[in-house]
């Protein structure tokens, strides 16, 4: 079986857990890192049995696909460098700092034939699929995503940060158009929004209500969903649910079964796979670029506020 010689730019800590799950991919090579840190590059080369690149350039010469896992400012300028060099390309999320950088980057994979994914990575949660299974008409959507301060990311305000997973996901089970925003954020530690909350009306009437937080003392990242014929209750984070439904006159709960997966692992396989065949990646850039633009306008609406 043909391998996918595989590497990735920036190893800081989503970059290091690209390099741990490719290392193991039986459908990939893992060959290269680079970093602006020589050190932190050093030692996750040696960790993973990989070769540090001194430079973009040497990098791209040795790879055919690479993960973008750099601070957000770099991911326009490390991409572009990389597609025009022919290389396959997952970036995490989100995908640019702006709308325009990012479709550039969607029409220029386009135009060169090239896979580009980006790392919304709940899309591989196996709670996801659950829910997809079960999902009729939407009619209110209910998303937290709480964590504590995280010391990194912090460039960007919680809305760019966190709360891009659900709009993405909300966006992908809402088949309609946003036709209102409401939002407020409030910055504690960071100079922008470090807790904010959006509700989006959809042209169908499905509302969405998204709370996203970096300074809870917990974790939680759940999702509800109603619908006329069921209450969907789904734990990202314990990969657990329960649907609740109306059975002669009464509410009946049960569990749904889920089969528990690492989903950064899925994600990356995924990505393996779609480079080595020309496959359609679960998020493209239009998709990711859709949900930044959203992203984008519910932080100008908190700066409005």
């Amino acid at each position: 079986m043909k391998k996918l010689r595989v590497g990735v730019v920036g190893v800081g800590h989503i970059g290091g857990n690209h390099a741990r799950i490719y290392a193991e991919l039986p459908q990939a090579e893992f060959i290269a890192i680079f970093d602006i840190d020589p050190v932190r590059a050093a030692e996750i080369a040696a960790k993973y049995k990989a070769k540090a690149a001194r430079s973009l350039e040497e990098f791209a010469g040795m790879v055919d696909a690479a993960s973008v896992a750099t601070p957000t400012s770099a991911h326009f300028s490390v991409a572009r460098d990389l597609l025009m060099r022919g290389k396959h390309l997952l970036i995490e999320k989100p995908i640019t700092e702006n709308t325009a950088d990012a479709r550039e980057l969607a029409q220029l994979a386009a135009e060169k034939r090239l896979v580009l994914q980006v790392g919304h990575v709940e899309r591989f949660n196996p709670v996801l699929s659950a829910l997809e299974q079960r999902l009729t008409h939407p009619r209110f959507i209910e998303a937290h995503r709480l964590s504590p301060y995280p010391n990194r990311s912090t460039e960007i305000g919680v809305v760019l940060d966190l709360m891009i997973h659900d709009l993405e996901i909300i966006l992908h089970l809402v088949d309609s158009t946003v036709e209102n925003i409401d939002a407020v954020g409030v910055p504690v530690l960071s100079r922008g929004e470090d807790i904010a909350n959006a509700r989006l009306r959809f042209t169908d009437g499905c509302i969405a209500n998204i709370t996203s937080s970096r300074i809870s003392p917990e974790r939680m990242r759940k999702i509800r969903v109603f619908q006329e014929d069921a209450y969907l209750s789904l734990d990202y984070q314990g990969q657990s649910g329960e649907i609740y439904r109306r059975v002669n006159g009464q509410i009946t709960r049960e569990p749904v079964a889920i089969e528990k997966e690492e989903p950064l692992r899925q994600q990356l396989a995924s990505f393996a796979d779609c480079a080595l065949t020309g496959g359609e990646p679960r998020v493209s850039g239009s998709h990711a670029a859709a949900a930044l633009e959203l992203a984008v306008e519910i932080t100008k609406r908190i700066a409005k506020a």
